[in-house]
């Protein structure tokens, strides 16, 4: 049992962190809850720094997970510009870096990603952009009304999600935009060359240049600020400002040290957790982006997923199970699905499953693919729906789910067919 004197630690001030803070005093935990940041913000989401805030759509305040005064009315203990910097297991300790040593009786690990950097010559020239943080994207907000200001050119690195969301942003604030990619389509690591080109001609239409198959070999600039980046094949990319948007890699410098079991690279290399997110320490759990978890709507495949709702659910699922509970169904990891949502220029989506290239067999349109159109994809291996995405069409991304889930054969012609009602599958 979790006991008042210890209490519970939560490393990682972000959406899983709070969430599961949230959950402890929903759950009517009344010990101890610490919760750990290293940034000096209380805990907010990450999808508005690419979407709404990026674009002027939002302002900063509307993005935190809650309201400034919720931490001291719910007793939680907030230790932010703090980081952790070592767990000493045999003592239940977590230490910080000024010294602090916290006690604990249940750990949770939730410290996020960092933004991926390429390390090539001039790489720290100013106007050289990534976006994980606040502060980010603060800083590129700023810039990008510059450029729209300006007529300025803003260079993206990696035609990604999080590439083409600050791609339309740009183009929102009227930048000038060139996105490089090494890869032969956009989107084409998650989504494969068939529907990531639907996305393509989307961002193509909408003004912004594509170069493909090109990879970054250093930047170029002048008394100190980007001016341009070379390929490796001897192309020269002008530029204002550049975005490098190539991924994030996983914070696991704490678990490592402390000895956690972590999972095979072709499963994520995360912290290997359990479906209840129990480590392989039984007094520590892990939630979020670091996490390799076990799948079962996806037949058990172990994967580690850094979109917003494997954070968000996460969160109080692990805060459950360090309350002793085994709730079974959907408050467990088990009932998930990986989730991920967009919106770029007039195009909302939501996409469900894992079906990146390799891992599936045929792709099935349902309606007319474009921006301002309603239609849904499905990516199919041997007649079974892996992944499924919704454009412009509402309420239907848990009955994409269900199927996703259900594992078995479906109607081709009347998965394709509009009129079909998709409970009907």
């Amino acid at each position: 049992m979790v006991t008042a004197e210890r209490g519970i630690v939560i490393v990682g001030a972000g959406l899983a962190g709070a969430k599961a803070a949230e959950e402890l005093r929903d759950a009517g935990y009344d010990g101890r809850v610490i919760l750990v940041g290293r940034e000096l913000t209380a805990p907010y989401d990450r999808p508005p720094l690419s979407k709404d805030y990026l674009t002027g759509a939002q302002e900063r305040d509307e993005a935190f997970v809650h309201a400034s005064g919720w931490y001291a009315e719910h007793d939680v203990e907030l230790h932010l510009g703090q980081p952790a910097t070592a767990i000493d297991r045999e003592a239940k300790e977590v230490v910080l870096a000024d010294d602090t040593r916290l006690p604990y009786d249940r750990l949770l690990l939730a410290t996020g990603s960092d933004a991926r950097t390429l390390d090539v010559p001039g790489a720290d020239l100013a106007g050289i952009h990534v976006l994980r943080t606040m502060p980010d994207a603060e800083r590129l907000r700023s810039t990008l009304r510059t450029l729209g200001r300006d007529n300025g050119h803003l260079l993206v690195v990696g035609a990604g999600w999080l590439g083409l969301e600050i791609a339309a942003a740009a183009r929102g604030h009227g930048a000038e935009v060139t996105v490089a990619e090494t890869a032969p389509t956009a989107l084409h690591a998650v989504l494969g060359a068939e529907i990531g080109s639907v996305f393509e001609d989307m961002h193509r239409a909408h003004g912004v240049r594509f170069e493909f198959g090109a990879q970054i070999a250093e930047f170029r600039g002048h008394d100190g600020m980007v001016l341009a980046a070379a390929t490796r094949d001897g192309e020269e990319l002008p530029a204002h400002a550049v975005a490098v948007a190539i991924g994030a890699a996983p914070c696991l410098a704490l678990p490592r040290g402390a000895g956690l079991e972590l999972a095979e690279r072709d499963e994520g290399g995360g912290v290997l957790v359990d479906e209840q997110l129990r480590t392989s320490d039984p007094d520590v759990f892990a939630a979020g982006d670091i996490v390799s978890a076990p799948w079962a709507a996806l037949g058990g495949r172990r994967l580690r997923v850094e979109h917003w709702a494997c954070a968000g659910d996460g969160g109080p699922v692990a805060a459950r199970a360090m309350l002793g509970e085994k709730p079974e169904g959907p408050a467990t990891w088990q009932a998930k699905v990986p989730y991920f949502f967009t919106d770029q220029y007039a195009l909302g989506m939501e996409y469900a499953g894992w079906a990146p290239p390799g891992h599936y067999d045929q792709v099935v349109v349902r309606g007319e693919a474009g921006e301002e159109s309603e239609w849904m994809a499905f990516w199919l291996k041997e007649g079974r729906i892996a992944a499924g995405m919704n454009v412009n069409v509402w309420d239907v991304n848990e009955q994409i789910q269900q199927l996703i889930r259900e594992d078995r054969p479906v109607d081709l012609t009347a998965l394709a067919d509009p009129a079909v009602p998709l409970t009907d599958l």
